[in-house]
This record gives C-alpha cells, sequence and structure tokens, in this order.
C-alpha cells in the first residue's frame, strides 16, 4: 500500500467562520492564511496554521450542504482528517481493491485547488477521512 505523504489538515465544522476567528487566531494564535469559498462543497472555509498543523474552518453555505447537516446532527467541532497524496486516483483504486468504501470514486475539486476524494467513516476507525492532491 502506498503511504501518504503528510498530514494537510484538520476539518472543523463551524455554525459562522466570524464568531470562530477570535478563538483560533487570539486564543490559540494560529495565523489566520484566508477564506475560500468551495461551491462544490456548499462551503466557505477559514484556513488557520499552527506550525507544521493546518486547520481547516468549515462554515455551511447551504442548509443542504454536508457540512450543515453534520453540525445539525452533531454540532460543531472535528469533521475530519485529510492527508496528502501523490496521485489520487491510483490511490482510490488502491484503496477499493483492498475492500476499503470509498465516499467518492474519482477525484473532486476542493479548496486550494486540490483535487479530494474522502473514505468513508466504516473504512478508516470512524474518522471521515479526505485525500488531498495539491496542484501540479
Amino acid at each position: 500500500m502506498t503511504p501518504v505523504r503528510s498530514l494537510n489538515h484538520i476539518g472543523i465544522a463551524v455554525r459562522s467562520l466570524d464568531e470562530q476567528k477570535t478563538f483560533y487566531g487570539e486564543t490559540l494564535g494560529a495565523e489566520y492564511e484566508g477564506t475560500e469559498d468551495v461551491p462544490s462543497q456548499k462551503v466557505k472555509v477559514a484556513f488557520y496554521k499552527l506550525n507544521d498543523v493546518r486547520l481547516e474552518l468549515l462554515e455551511p453555505t447551504d442548509p443542504e450542504s454536508p457540512i450543515a447537516k453534520f453540525i445539525e446532527k452533531r454540532g460543531e467541532g472535528m469533521h475530519h482528517m485529510a492527508f496528502t497524496v501523490d496521485d489520487l486516483q491510483a490511490r482510490i483504486d488502491e484503496l477499493k481493491s483492498e475492500g476499503l468504501r470509498m465516499i467518492d470514486q474519482t477525484p473532486r475539486p476542493g479548496a486550494h485547488h486540490m483535487q479530494i476524494a474522502f473514505i468513508h467513516p466504516k473504512s478508516s476507525g470512524g474518522v471521515l477521512t479526505e485525500l488531498c492532491q495539491p496542484p501540479q
């Protein structure tokens, strides 16, 4: 099995990016890297960096978005862990051949112009796991 390159980010579902910026930026001292709309995911994301760790805060932009449904069901909090891979489609195919359940069968657009795909939590110890391929 091909190893992942690194932890890319930790995704945190929030009701409001504005309400969280004091905690992440001032209380934790994380460096704000910017905000981006991701229409394909129906979210607005804000990235914060703490040394080598990036935090991705996800605010739903549509009541039908997966993040809105997550917050409605579980409340705000950790949503997913994301790992960087080199060849996302090859990695998806490899995981499927090993019997892992994928949410995404093919890569789709994510924040920072990355291609992303999710592994179903039932195949990853109950943790929603995102695989990210940075732009070439």
